[in-house]
């Protein structure tokens, strides 16, 4: 709790639609089949651990004030019960006013040579005494813990397990859920890989991080006027001197976050200093990486921030497919003319085969009002071959795919479009769609979902945060619907645009995921707003023809990518594939490594071509 009384503690901002719906009892039965050590598998553990040929030692760093002594006894005897046994316990005191405190440390000190402690003399908050644990610290990798908190039995073991899987990890961090009084665990987050774009937004390393000592040393551990967000800084600081593929997710509950009456866990209050030392710790980060941003503390009551990025505004083509149906098309493009504050772009219409009177005489009119370009595309429906041709047809910087079926909502939807889009490494970047009856269409889209994809948090009311505020939070995905995605031209040429097999369904999800291959990030941004009347000009597929093209443009992605649909590095192997709110599995997909004796630990990317995951799906 003392820890990261702050930033890494105001979740409770986001508490009410925020969690996906595991109630505690169905929890409970979820953690007894899937999270609860047999004799056996204890036995197995330590058989895997003798076998192991890296045995890292790691330390774990926990600073101390006046902790309630039943759980500072809890949170130091769930390190003394690991079943890894190569670890150090590196206590500063903060110079405690409660003399049962230090008795306490003490009698542990005494009890095991593992344990070491340090008093300070004088009251020197977090960070300070968070250095000075640190000075004590001889391991080769330091975890960091609350003096309220618990490991997991298995905690340091599935570290010591993704190290040597990963063994020029530089930091690793896990699943975490809370636990009360009575020592009922409940709330689980199960956090999905490394994911840069939600961690600028949202803290979610928090717990539990793992770092290689050296380099926490080169950063001169924790700064000093950071306290309350001193954690977030120390990972802000160290990801900047790592590759990704040095940064691993463990999709295991490592981490019980203690929440008992008082404590922020279950607090409602805002912690005003803690948001802004966040945000200083952000800001402080984008001078350092020479990224043109600014730091925004994030309405609605969420503890988290928005970054609006600044740089080139360079210019863009909105292109927009259609046949006919007026009256959706003079919307979206209305709504485009009134509501856009973004000033150099283009709107370019490709007209496929309409066929009314007034619709040759609406096009007419806004090509003659300089209101947009008009394209002609004589030959049947395909939507991938349709905006081919438009890319083709266009000099802008930046392309926007976007359906006839939308109506613009924030003025600014462009402007957060393009900031993303114009960023070196980024690739498609997708906005939040809405249906009319602002319930959720669209806000980013899950690899595996049914067997291909589907779009998480459907249906979650407008203003709704989702599953840990994900839904409010700008983020990395594989795939975002084309029905409004922006893009480099030059991306979208080097990837050979839209698979022209796929002609109807899937080929947002198919471009994006060769996007990625590529090495760039796609982008999901809650920022850029619309309604999205969902197919309304095309209608339904009921005929039979229909339903035969649909699956195969299904089979067809699961030949393409059939390993990639397996594990969304978005999402977690505990969250479940039938579903849209990120509910808990039925089963999780993982394995538990002391029983696999050969495995592969990361993603296979043989036939993909995606570059290798970021977790160890162990």
């Amino acid at each position: 709790m003392w820890r990261s009384e702050g930033f890494g503690r105001v979740l409770e901002l986001t508490r009410g639609d925020t969690r996906a719906g595991v109630d505690a009892e169905s929890y409970g039965k979820w953690i007894e089949a899937f999270d609860t050590l047999s004799a056996a598998d204890r036995v197995a553990i330590e058989g895997r651990i003798a076998a192991m040929t890296i045995r890292p030692l790691i330390s774990i760093v926990l600073p101390v004030y006046n902790a309630p002594p039943e759980y500072l006894r809890k949170a130091i005897e769930s390190v003394r019960t690991q079943l890894y046994p190569h670890w150090q316990l590196c206590i500063a005191d903060d110079a405690s006013t409660n003399p049962e405190t230090r008795a306490v440390l003490d009698e542990y000190a005494t009890a095991d040579k593992r344990i070491a402690v340090v008093f300070r003399t004088e009251n020197g908050h977090i960070s300070r005494a968070s250095n000075s644990a640190l000075e004590l610290a001889t391991g080769d990798f330091v975890g960091l813990l609350d003096h309220d908190d618990e490991l997991s039995p298995i905690a340091l073991y599935m570290m010591a397990e993704a190290i040597q899987d990963n063994p020029e990890v530089g930091l690793l961090y896990s699943d975490e859920d809370k636990i009360d009084a009575g020592g009922s665990r409940f709330e689980p987050y199960f956090k999905p890989d490394w994911n840069p774009e939600l961690f600028r937004g949202q803290n979610f390393i928090s717990h539990f991080g793992v770092y290689r000592r050296e380099l926490v040393q080169e950063l001169g551990g924790f700064r000093v006027g950071l306290e309350g967000s001193q954690d977030y800084d120390l990972a802000l600081r160290a990801i900047e001197r790592l590759r990704e593929d040095q940064i691993v997710h463990v999709p295991w509950i490592l981490y019980h976050w203690r929440a008992i009456p008082g404590s922020t866990a279950l607090g409602t209050g805002e912690k005003n200093y803690a948001l802004s030392a966040a945000a200083r710790a952000l800001t402080d980060h984008f001078q350092r990486t020479g990224t043109p941003a600014t730091v925004e503390k994030m309405r609605g009551g969420l503890a988290y921030h928005r970054i609006k990025y600044g740089g080139p505004r360079p210019s863009v083509s909105i292109i927009i497919p259609t046949k006919d149906r007026i009256d959706l098309l003079a919307r979206a493009v209305d709504s485009i003319k009134t509501k856009t504050q973004y000033d150099d772009y283009e709107i370019v219409i490709i007209d496929n085969r309409s066929e009314l009177d007034e619709t040759l005489v609406y096009l007419r009119q806004v090509t003659e009002r300089g209101i947009a370009r008009v394209l002609t595309y004589d030959h049947p429906f395909n939507y991938s071959a349709i905006n081919n041709f438009a890319v083709r047809n266009c000099t802008s910087a930046i392309v926007v795919l976007l359906n006839n079926d939308v109506e613009v909502i924030s003025p600014g939807w462009l402007d957060e479009l393009v900031s993303h889009a114009a960023r070196p490494g980024v690739g498609c970047v997708g906005a939040m769609l809405y249906y009319p009856d602002d319930r959720v269409q669209h806000a980013g889209v899950l690899l595996g979902i049914s067997g291909v994809a589907g779009h998480v948090h459907r249906l979650l009311p407008r203003g709704g945060h989702g599953y840990f505020a994900r839904a409010s939070l700008t983020q990395n995905y594989s795939a975002v619907t084309a029905a409004c995605l922006a893009v480099r031209r030059e991306v979208y040429e080097e990837v050979g645009g839209l698979d022209e097999k796929l002609e109807v369904a899937f080929n947002d999800v198919d471009f994006c995921l060769r996007v990625l291959a590529k090495g760039y990030r796609n982008v999901w941004t809650p920022h850029a707003e619309l309604y999205h009347y969902e197919s309304a000009s095309r209608g339904p597929d009921t005929e039979p023809r229909h339903r035969a093209r649909f699956a195969g443009e299904i089979a067809f992605m699961k030949r393409r990518w059939r390993n990639t649909l397996r594990t969304d590095p978005a999402y977690n192997p505990n969250l479940s594939l039938s579903s849209l709110d990120f509910a808990i599995a039925a089963k999780p997909r993982t394995t538990k490594p002391w029983l696999v004796s050969h495995r592969t630990t990361r993603r296979d990317s043989e036939t993909s071509g995606i570059p290798e995951g970021k977790h160890r799906n162990a």
